[in-house]
C-alpha cells in the first residue's frame, strides 16, 4: 500500500496523534469512575490497591495475534525499530514496578468494544 500524502503532511498528521487522554484511556478511566474507583491520571495508578493499569493500543505495543498490530508497508525499518523500543521501553517499566511490589495490567484498545467485558476483567484485576 503506497502512501498518498506528502512526507510533510504524513508527519503533521502523525505530530497531532495525542499520547495522553486518548479515546481508550477515556473509555477505561470513565468505566472505573462509574464503578466508584479513584485514581490518579495518565497512567491509571490505584494506590490503595497498590496497582496500575496500561491501555495500550494494538498498533504502539504489537498486541499479539490482533488484526490491529499490523505493520505499515512502507519504512518498514522505520516501524520495526519503533515498535521494538516500545516494547523495550515498557519491559523496563515493568522490571522497575515489579521490584517496588505494584501489580501491573495491560487493556489492550481492541478490548473495548464491550463494556461487559471490560468491566469483568477490571473486576478481576482488582479483586483478585
Amino acid at each position: 500500500m503506497v502512501d498518498n500524502l506528502t512526507r510533510e503532511k504524513r508527519s503533521w498528521n502523525m505530530s497531532h496523534i495525542r499520547s495522553k487522554d486518548t479515546n481508550p484511556e477515556m473509555i477505561v478511566r470513565s468505566l472505573l469512575h462509574r464503578m466508584g474507583y479513584r485514581f490518579r491520571l495518565h497512567d491509571i495508578v490505584l494506590p490503595k490497591y497498590k496497582t496500575i493499569i496500561f491501555i495500550h493500543g494494538c498498533f504502539w505495543h504489537r498486541h499479539s495475534k490482533c488484526k490491529y498490530a499490523y505493520t505499515p508497508k512502507s519504512r518498514i525499518e522505520f516501524w520495526r525499530k519503533k515498535f521494538a523500543d516500545n516494547i523495550e521501553r515498557f519491559k523496563i517499566v515493568k522490571k522497575e514496578l515489579k521490584h517496588l511490589q505494584w501489580k501491573m495490567f495491560v487493556i489492550w484498545e481492541c478490548e473495548l468494544k464491550s463494556n461487559i467485558a471490560l468491566e469483568h476483567k477490571i473486576r478481576r484485576i482488582l479483586n483478585g
